[in-house]
């Protein structure tokens, strides 16, 4: 995480395709504009989470990447920095900016005591098992007080620019609890469509069940040790499950495993047969043929293409 410090004219350009960004503002105002934002057709206006947004004190935004999207005091300011992957900076011409814009420890911007504040955190996994959250995302969206109240912005403020032993994870952590508390306000609200995991989620017997999935995938689950750990039959899971998540439990299940086995082959230098015990496939053979069944190929090819 970062606290970025402003004073207008400001405008940065986003183009470092994470995944998601989070970004909350804490003094002044802030325009989030994506790409898209503009898009419309036959005078309809944007979708949700399509268009530009205006941050003002205690309001929220999360930008769903890889799509770029453009930070700034106004619309009509021109791009003074581009942010690039790999935390590069640089100006709009291409020269270097890294170094020249840092205000002290997890401090950028132009000057300390700058009109606008954001403290900005960035996911830059691109783990398949994040797909299904960051599907049912609009590619921006934004909270203001009204709906949600985080209590979480003064620790923020205290820990982003304290300097010791293990704060990238104490900051890691707070980011993670930023995100949760945002995407249930996001999720609760009257209008919201959120996705069936999610509402699975809250159920009794679905919920639990696929917490025990997510916990432990490896286990060798059956549909009636399942049924057993939540009181249910075995029909009566079945039926609840495939109703609140459009597939069945072991299906549910093979996906996690396989989405495990895909960040891990991305991530790590483990050998094929390591993560099959990982995931909870008793085989290398097992595992490469389930995988290439729902992938289209080899993990050998997507461990190539992903290096």
């Amino acid at each position: 995480m970062i606290r970025a410090c402003f004073e207008p004219p400001w405008c940065v350009r986003i183009e470092d395709r994470a995944p998601l960004t989070v970004m909350l503002m804490v003094r002044g105002e802030a325009w989030i504009m994506p790409d898209a934002g503009e898009r419309s057709e036959m005078g309809v206006p944007p979708a949700e989470g399509w268009g530009r947004v205006l941050l003002r004190p205690g309001d929220l935004a999360i930008a769903r990447g890889p799509d770029p999207y453009t930070c700034a005091d106004d619309p009509e300011t021109e791009p003074q920095a581009l942010i690039l992957p790999g935390a590069e900076c640089r100006y709009p011409d291409g020269r270097s900016l890294n170094g020249v814009m840092d205000l002290g420890v997890r401090t950028w911007g132009d000057r300390l005591d700058g009109s606008a504040v954001l403290l900005i955190g960035t996911y830059l996994w691109q783990g398949e098992v994040s797909g299904r959250l960051l599907d049912a995302l609009p590619p921006l969206l934004s909270l203001t007080p009204e709906v949600w109240d985080c209590p979480l912005t003064p620790l923020l403020m205290e820990e982003i620019v304290r300097d010791e032993p293990g704060q990238e994870v104490v900051l890691d952590r707070l980011l993670d609890l930023l995100v949760i508390a945002a995407l249930r306000a996001w999720f609760a609200r009257p209008e919201a469509a959120a996705p069936a995991w999610y509402r699975a989620l809250a159920d009794p017997v679905v919920g639990r069940v696929v917490r025990l999935l997510h916990d432990d995938p490896a286990h060798p689950w059956t549909v009636a040790s399942l049924a057993a750990k939540a009181g249910v039959s075995r029909a009566a899971l079945a039926r609840r499950f495939t109703g609140l998540l459009g597939e069945p439990p072991m299906t549910y299940l093979t996906g996690r495993r396989l989405a495990l086995a895909a960040d891990r082959l991305r991530d790590t230098d483990d050998t094929l047969e390591a993560i099959a015990r990982q995931v909870g496939y008793g085989s290398a053979f097992a595992l490469s043929s389930a995988f290439k069944r729902v992938y289209g190929v080899s993990p050998q090819e997507h461990r190539a293409r992903t290096a």
